[in-house]
Formats: structure tokens, C-alpha cells, sequence
């Protein structure tokens, strides 16, 4: 049985508008949860009094274990159509999906945005629009979810008037809307779904899971130059110095010469290793250990870039870039210093700009000059790192051109790098 294609799939939308619940629900109608499991789930559900909730604690258990160090559950995470197999990165919280989008084992290839038909566009609605597209999604599916609670239950009237709104949404930061599928489901009632909902007779298009296989596998960026962000670096006896870390873009081959940036050392691949077999090349997504000759181990450090000696990652004396406050406890200012992770690097860059403020809803520049930014700002700012940092312009390499900003132990605003002055 040849491998199914792998998507990873992101579900976005204000906290209480059902993304638990459609998850759930999904991996239920797809036979990926054990009925028996659901029935436990539905008396523990009506034991805490939340009696329809025993979708959502299907969710919701994997984040009590993840809380408790537990290993997952990986049926959780995962589901399969008859087309292909999903990894779901479940973003309960605004900076969960931040961090999660951006740790680089989760470039998500798809989002599917939850709108609740009773409640219609929040807030976090907008913002989870906007963040999707400066984080580089690119395919987009729209649930409208909770149908049945809609005035009246199944209204098509509804449905329409919550699809012009987040049509003009989606336009406005960029979207192809007429490439979104728009959806009404409900989760709880498991209508639209897997199939065609007869309460919805109006609706002609995909169900929610026919619409998950229409989606399409992106290409794997072979054809870029190799960027290979380094996780770890150890030293093995008999075999020298091994980086570990997960391909990004292009391709790493045995006898090739790497060139490591920031470290600025150039060494040669004798070997590479995937889940303890020797392999002749690694491609974007795999994860991988490569013994390299002529460079020693405390000369490479987590953060380093690996790329090709003709096209070495790119350090940046300073970037611009886009950005989105997602949780600021005051405001950014010139001059505010806090770390900025990108793909494994960690450094402490600064604010030299406000550039221009965006209209998170569009990002579309306003004609004031900002002194400062709050929480749901966006803007184009100028940033210059305190120590050397590998980065790329996110139309050259999307994979190594986004960021998040972390402060005081949470994530405070994330972005993408338009271009970058490069350090002499």
C-alpha cells in the first residue's frame, strides 16, 4: 500500500464557535474514533454537565494529556480520508496557533476557518483571517457551523448573508474567494459533514470532508536552494560531528558542500541518516542527522542555517517586514528589544521603525506614521537583530521568512519578512 499524500491542516475561528466540536466530529464520521471511546467520552460529557460536548472532549483529552506530559494518542492528531492523511494542529488559543504555525513542524497547508452561524464575524475571526494569510496559507476552507442554531434552524438566508461578509474579509487581506469553499454544517448534529445534509437541500456544494480531499498537496520546494535549520549538534565517536535538523527547502545530499550561516563554516555531507537508515538524500519535511566532515562540533550551534556553498543562507544586518500584535500587555515602540524565534533560531532583535500601520482586516497601509503599537495592531516595521540571524525574504523562501515575537513568556505578535539587508 503506497503511502497516502500527508496534509497538515489547521483549524482557525473564534474560541467558541465549534472547532473542537467539528474535529471531533470529523474524526468520528471518518471512523477515526472508536464509537466505544465516544460513548465514554458522552457519559464523562453529561457527568460534568456539558452534555453535548463529547466531540469537543475528544479534542479537549488531548490537551489534558499534553498538560499531564502524557504521550498523545496519535489517532488524535490524525485522520484519514479514502484520499489522503491528515495531520490536524489544533490551535485552541490565539498564541497556541501562532506558536504552533510557526515551530516549523507545522506549516500548515491548509486552514479551515470556523464561523459560528448564531454568533456570525468576531473579532478573532477577522484576526485568525488576517494571521492564516501573513502566515502564508494558502488554501482555505469556510465552516459555518452550528447551522441548526441559526434563526431559522438551516436558514439559507443566513448562510448567505455570513458568506458575502466573510467573502469581502477574504478579499480584502488577499483571498481568491472563489476558490473558498463556504460550508454550513453543524457539527453537533453532524450535518454536512461527510455528506450531503438533506436539512441543507439548498446548499450544492461539497461537504465538509468531500471539500478536505479537493484540497491539493503544495510541492515540496525542491527546487529552491537547500535551507536546513539546525535543531541540535552532537558528537558521535567514529562518525565526528552530526547536525540534526528538518529540511526545509531544496535537497541535502551525500558529498555535498554545505555552508553553515551564522557560523560561516563550510563542511561536507559524508553521510545522512532518516529513522536510523543511511539515505543518499533528504527533501523538504524530512527530519534528519547528517555527519559533516571538516567542521567541529562546538563551531555549529542550534539557530545555524545549513545551505549550498553557492547560495548560503542569507544573515541579516536588518529586515522589513509585516507584522500582526497579537497579545501585548502595553505597546511596542522604537527601541522595544524582545526574541524573535524563526525556524530553530532564537535572538533577541529590535525595533529600529514603525514603518507604517496595516489595517489588520486587510492589511492595507493607513496614511499616519504609528508612534507605537498595541494588541490587534499590524503594521510594516524595521528590525535588526542583536546578533548575527539567518532569515529570508518570504517570497524568496516562505519556509524561512516567518517569525513570532515572544515577550514575558507568550507570544506577542507574529509576522513575515518582506526583504532583508544582508550583514557584509
Amino acid at each position: 500500500m503506497p503511502a497516502k499524500p500527508h496534509l497538515n491542516l489547521v483549524f482557525i475561528g473564534h474560541v467558541d464557535h465549534g472547532k473542537s466540536t467539528t474535529v471531533g466530529r470529523i474524526l468520528y464520521d471518518t471512523g477515526n474514533i472508536d464509537p466505544h471511546e465516544l460513548e465514554n467520552l458522552k457519559k464523562l460529557a453529561e457527568q460534568m454537565g456539558k452534555a453535548t460536548f463529547e466531540f469537543a472532549f475528544v479534542m479537549d483529552q488531548v490537551k489534558e494529556e499534553r498538560e499531564r506530559g502524557l504521550t498523545i494518542d496519535v489517532a488524535h492528531k490524525r485522520f484519514d480520508t479514502d484520499k489522503y492523511y491528515f495531520t490536524i494542529i489544533d490551535a485552541p488559543g490565539h498564541r497556541d496557533f501562532v506558536k504552533n504555525m510557526i515551530t516549523g513542524t507545522s506549516q500548515a497547508d491548509a486552514a479551515v476557518l470556523v464561523v459560528g452561524a448564531a454568533e456570525g464575524v468576531q473579532t478573532q475571526t477577522k484576526e485568525h483571517i488576517f494571521l492564516a494569510r501573513t502566515l502564508g496559507v494558502e488554501q482555505l476552507i469556510v465552516a459555518i457551523n452550528k447551522m441548526d442554531a441559526a434563526k431559522p434552524p438551516f436558514a439559507e438566508a443566513r448562510y448567505n448573508e455570513l458568506k458575502a461578509e466573510l467573502s469581502t474579509l477574504l478579499k480584502g487581506v488577499g483571498y481568491k474567494v472563489d476558490k473558498v469553499p463556504f460550508i454550513p454544517i453543524s457539527s453537533y448534529k453532524g450535518e454536512n459533514i461527510v455528506k450531503s445534509s438533506s436539512k441543507m437541500a439548498w446548499y450544492k456544494g461539497p461537504a465538509l470532508v468531500e471539500a478536505l480531499n479537493q484540497l491539493t498537496v503544495p510541492p515540496k520546494p525542491t527546487n529552491l536552494p537547500l535551507r536546513l535549520p539546525v535543531q541540535d549538534v552532537y558528537s558521535i565517536t567514529g562518525a565526528g560531528t552530526v547536525p540534526v535538523g528538518r529540511v526545509e527547502t531544496g535537497l541535502l545530499k551525500v558529498g555535498m558542500k554545505v555552508h553553515f550561516m551564522p557560523a560561516d563554516k563550510v563542511g561536507e555531507v559524508k553521510s545522512i541518516e532518516m529513522h536510523h537508515e543511511q539515505i543518499p538524500q533528504a527533501e523538504p519535511g524530512d527530519n534528519v542527522g547528517f555527519n559533516i566532515r571538516g567542521i567541529d562540533k562546538k563551531d555549529l550551534r542550534r539557530g545555524d542555517v545549513a545551505g549550498p556553498t553557492e547560495n548560503p543562507p542569507t544573515v541579516a544586518k536588518s529586515f522589513t517586514a509585516q507584522i500582526i500584535v497579537l497579545n501585548h500587555p502595553s505597546v511596542i515602540t522604537a527601541g522595544y528589544t524582545p526574541v524573535f524565534h524563526a525556524h530553530t533560531a532564537q535572538v533577541a532583535c529590535t525595533f529600529e521603525e514603525i514603518i507604517a500601520a496595516l489595517d489588520p482586516k486587510t492589511g492595507a497601509p493607513k496614511p499616519e506614521k504609528p508612534d507605537f503599537l498595541k494588541t490587534g495592531d499590524a503594521a510594516r516595521v524595521k528590525i535588526r537583530p542583536t546578533k548575527p540571524l539567518v532569515i529570508e525574504a518570504f517570497k524568496a523562501f516562505p519556509q524561512m521568512g516567518r517569525f513570532a515575537i515572544r515577550d514575558m513568556g507568550q507570544t506577542v505578535a507574529a509576522g513575515q519578512v518582506i526583504d532583508v539587508e544582508k550583514a557584509k
